[in-house]
């Protein structure tokens, strides 16, 4: 298995993606490859500063990036030889099994709908949050920010999105599937999530548990998996972003506030294309690159596409 990583992406790249590629080199089993895209110049430059070693690593030149200010469609097709172009034409290839990057999120939505495109059945894949539990487990948050309007037969599709997801990478027996509310009441809600549950009712595709309300998402109590919108899923995600460094100013500490910070997660999967594209925060440091990383691997092992390639062609 190979992981492929954009080294020129992100605010602070590739300092950074490659201080966080070597940190990852040193958990990563060495039966796993971790292929670097990018200015090889700048790259072995680096690791000699870091007295790393390039044998645990391919390199792949590119002479091009992407910059974070740049019009995602224009650019990923004028700059076919950018880091994130190459990357997604390896993963296309099968020259590698997961492409990661920090940088431009919008060439990197781009390049998985031009390059490994949707699954066939798939009406628009998202992506994914974490949401820690004072009891040490999390819950899965979809969609994040991909879809900010919705039809009611797409929160339906996050349901097995977000299923398959939780149970293949969180290990997590049986996920029970919520639909975020503003009640628990099955005739609680608006027009679109009213909708959505006659469709979640009753359904052998996922553990649908019924509605949830803001003060579950981060309680075990009731769902493993909680489905919205991209509008509600990116506003409550940033929210729970926010409790790391307001923890931090007022002198809270404990693991469960520690389990807000983002480099924890490094980054989140696209669920529903035909590859595995796993997109990192912006500001990502050596901590978070590294954690990519590692989930990648986990992402790749899992192997989603297929299982949501299987599950859609017999729906």
């Amino acid at each position: 298995m190979k992981i492929a990583l954009d080294v020129m992406g992100g605010d602070y790249g590739p300092e950074a993606t490659v201080k966080g590629a070597i940190l990852a080199r040193q958990k990563i089993s060495s039966e796993t490859g971790i292929v670097l895209i990018g200015d090889e110049s700048i790259i072995r430059k680096i690791m000699a500063e870091e007295s790393a070693s390039s044998d645990g690593f391919e390199i792949v030149h590119s002479p091009e990036f992407i910059e974070m200010g740049e019009n995602p469609s224009k650019s990923f097709v004028k700059k076919p030889n950018s880091s994130i172009a190459i990357g997604f034409g390896m993963l296309a290839k099968g020259l590698v099994q997961a492409f990661a990057s920090a940088g431009n999120t919008g060439a990197m939505l781009v390049g998985a709908m031009y390059t490994v495109k949707s699954v066939p059945g798939v009406l628009r894949p998202c992506i994914t949050g974490v949401m820690p539990r004072p009891n040490g487990k999390s819950g899965v948050l979809l969609d994040v920010g991909l879809n900010a309007d919705c039809k009611p037969e797409i929160l339906y599709q996050f349901g097995i999105l977000g299923s398959v997801y939780a149970e293949f990478v969180f290990n997590i027996n049986n996920p029970r599937v919520g639909l975020i509310n503003i009640g628990e009441e099955e005739e609680k809600g608006n027009i679109l999530t009213k909708a959505a549950f006659e469709l979640m009712k009753g359904t052998k595709q996922f553990n649908f548990v019924g509605n949830v309300e803001g003060f579950d998402v981060f309680d075990d109590g009731k769902a493993d998996v909680m489905v919205c919108d991209g509008f509600v899923g990116n506003v409550l995600l940033k929210a729970g972003e926010s409790f790391y460094p307001l923890s931090q100013s007022q002198g809270m500490k404990g693991e469960f506030f520690e389990r807000f910070n983002f480099e924890n997660y490094g980054g989140s999967p696209i669920l529903g294309v035909n590859g595995n594209v796993i997109i990192g925060h912006g500001a990502s440091n050596p901590k978070a690159i590294m954690n990519m990383l590692i989930l990648s691997k986990e992402v790749a092992e899992a192997n989603l596409p297929e299982k949501f390639q299987a599950i859609f062609l017999c729906s």
